[in-house]
């Protein structure tokens, strides 16, 4: 019964609604500064972008773009997911409810080939798209090929993206997932843009899966260093 209850949609939808009110907290009383200077005017010129982020730490990255930036986030059609999508809608981002698998029968049942063809779209429409790199549930921090497939076919840069807090509570998750507290610094750290050119050829996609991975760890690592910490 208490199960049940917990994935009622007005439970998961005051618990989405909390989250996003939290977030906001944090962002709000963390002085953040942002990595390298002028990284928006620059991004800005090659818009819309591919926003790659590692799972568990991605609670705070609505808060790295311009608030004018339209953007779409992905996120899984799981409860966990729905709280998730809840949060995001607060915070002012459009939905594609799917998330990536380690195999063709996990990305079916998840919707990704779905989510695929949706991101895509939006893409074209100039909306640009977070994602987490790594699939559910693991390993954490080793990229999918999903994000390179989806900058191959659409032409679209990746651009990795990081955000630390100098206070944060690390959770026993498969992702280590790092939840930001309030009253603080915050660092967002952006990476140089991942094109990946559209006659690649499927063995030398594992070159641009590997940038993308290396990618997102430098970033996450120059995101604790601008707060004072080392990542881990």
């Amino acid at each position: 019964m208490i199960k049940r209850l917990g994935r009622h949609p007005w439970v998961l939808s005051g618990v989405g609604t909390a989250l996003a009110g939290y977030l906001k907290l944090v962002y709000h009383t963390n002085r953040f500064v942002v990595a390298p200077e002028g990284v928006h005017e620059k991004t800005a010129q090659h818009l819309p972008v591919i926003v790659a982020m590692w799972h568990g730490q991605h609670f705070m990255v609505p808060f790295a773009k311009p608030a004018h930036w339209p953007a779409k986030v992905m996120i899984s059609r799981s409860a966990d997911g729905e709280v998730n999508a809840v949060a995001a809608r607060k915070l002012g981002l459009g939905l594609i409810r799917a998330s990536g698998g380690q195999n063709a029968r996990q990305i079916k049942k998840r919707g990704g080939m779905r989510g695929f063809i949706e991101a895509l779209r939006a893409l074209k429409e100039g909306y640009s798209i977070a994602m987490t790199a790594d699939v559910p549930k693991g390993p954490a921090r080793k990229s999918g090929i999903g994000i390179v497939q989806l900058a191959k076919h659409s032409g679209r840069p990746i651009l990795p993206v990081a955000v630390a807090t100098s206070r944060s509570k690390e959770l026993d998750s498969w992702d280590k997932a790092s939840v930001n507290l309030p009253f603080g610094r915050g660092g967002i750290a952006v990476g140089e843009l991942i094109w990946v050119p559209s006659d690649t050829d499927d063995d030398a996609l594992e070159a641009y899966r590997l940038q993308v991975e290396e990618g997102l760890n430098a970033a996450t690592r120059h995101a604790y260093e601008l707060v004072g910490r080392s990542d881990g």
